[in-house]
């Protein structure tokens, strides 16, 4: 049942991606052409002929995989731009009728020692748990990136050469957004639904959280161009989606399986005294005053199918950075307080974003990005785990708990 990746290698840039708003999101969405001469370069280029070696996780044979766009080449935007990891928006291109959910995203810049720390985790060294299943793995967010994806499982073990689940009973959660901005989303959720029954036949198990983008595309499916409220405007689903890395490649190999996978994702869990969720954000606390009521409750909403009630849902999910600066530890306490566990772990918000090494298209001093490991900040009560796979840094797949 796995659909595969495309096609060919994703051609890597050493500056920020996935950050520019696709060229179908300024024109009317329709085929697009390959890159040619003359063409502007903003356009993206089709995958380059020729049959490349295929991944395990590619189709069976007879299936026609999916070709794969290389990324788009853009020019830097202005310092000044309101463009940020969370809220794709070019500049005065914004489609009739839609204003963005405004939401506060300033660089932070690393501070002093003992501001912030990223941690270099060795496998070796987390505990296995001791309920008789084995170790807990935790992943970044991935946005599309599958060969990334599948490199990072295989590092730590947790799948084979052929792809196929090579853990056992080890346990491995996804933090949420496996779509939008990177070239293959579909490939990504086809491996992790794969991987959910590899595992649980070996004794382990491979789950996953819901992400914002995941609200997002399920209602761009669902209600396209109908008008929400937004609280800040006018906003559309559709609109919301393609401003935010929507890749119509996704949209047009999205099948009712993926949505019902989607819609029945739990937001926040709980394992070995860590509290896992998507986002940054205290908002969960809207939904409930336990794990189960939050998960139910939005759940219920999804299910009602109501265009206003789920933009809600998604607004609030794409809130961040809740657990920095004075006020943080304080936050993170409120939400361990109500719902169990000893640390936070989450995505969302992109480790190179919140220690300021993105500001400008090749940073400050022309070097990229470089994130070795998590990010643990908020007194030591936060794990950040979006490695900015994005933005040329890296996707993160860890074990946990982390070495002191």
């Amino acid at each position: 049942m796995t659909q595969g990746a495309g096609q060919g290698p994703v051609v890597r840039t050493e500056t920020l991606r996935d950050f520019r708003v696709p060229p179908y999101a300024q024109v009317p969405v329709q085929s697009q052409s390959p890159h040619g001469q003359g063409q502007p370069p903003e356009m993206l280029d089709e995958a380059p002929s020729g049959t490349p070696a295929q991944h395990p996780y590619m189709p069976a044979q007879g299936q026609a995989p999916m070709s794969r766009a290389h990324e788009e080449q853009r020019p830097p935007q202005s310092a000044t731009a309101s463009s940020h990891p969370g809220n794709a928006v070019p500049e005065d291109e914004m489609p009739d009728g839609y204003t963005p959910t405004a939401r506060d995203l300033p660089v932070i810049r690393a501070g002093g020692p003992g501001d912030t720390v990223q941690v270099h985790v060795d496998p070796e060294e987390a505990a296995a748990a001791e309920d008789g299943l084995g170790p807990l793995y935790v992943v970044g967010d991935v946005h599309g990136y599958l060969d990334e994806l599948v490199a990072a499982l295989t590092a730590q073990g947790l799948i084979d050469t052929e792809g196929n689940w090579s853990a056992g009973n080890a346990r491995l959660w996804f933090l949420g957004d496996f779509t939008d901005r990177g070239p293959d989303g579909i490939g990504v959720i086809d491996l992790v639904m794969r991987l959910s029954a590899e595992a649980a036949a070996a004794g382990g198990y491979c789950k996953a959280l819901m992400g914002n983008h995941e609200l997002l595309l399920l209602g761009a499916k669902r209600f396209g161009d109908t008008p929400v409220n937004s609280g800040a405007g006018t906003a559309t689903f559709q609109a919301a989606w393609l401003l935010n890395g929507g890749q119509k490649s996704d949209m047009d190999r999205l099948q009712d399986v993926h949505l019902q996978w989607m819609a029945r994702l739990d937001a926040v869990v709980e394992e070995d005294g860590h509290l896992l969720l998507h986002s940054d954000t205290t908002a969960y606390l809207d939904y409930g005053s336990t794990i189960e009521d939050v998960n139910d409750t939005v759940h219920a909403i999804i299910t009602r199918n109501d265009a206003d009630e789920c933009w809600d849902v998604f607004r609030k999910f794409t809130k961040r950075f809740a657990f920095r600066d004075d006020g943080g530890p304080e936050a993170v306490r409120e939400l361990l307080g109500t719902y169990g566990g000893t640390r936070v772990v989450h995505g969302h918000s992109p480790i190179p974003y919140l220690l300021g090494e993105v500001g400008t298209e090749d940073g400050e001093d022309g070097a990229r990005p470089v994130v070795e490991g998590p990010h643990v900040y908020a007194d030591g009560l936060a794990i950040a785990m979006d490695g900015g796979v994005t933005m040329a840094g890296k996707l993160l797949v860890v074990q946990l708990p982390l070495p002191n």
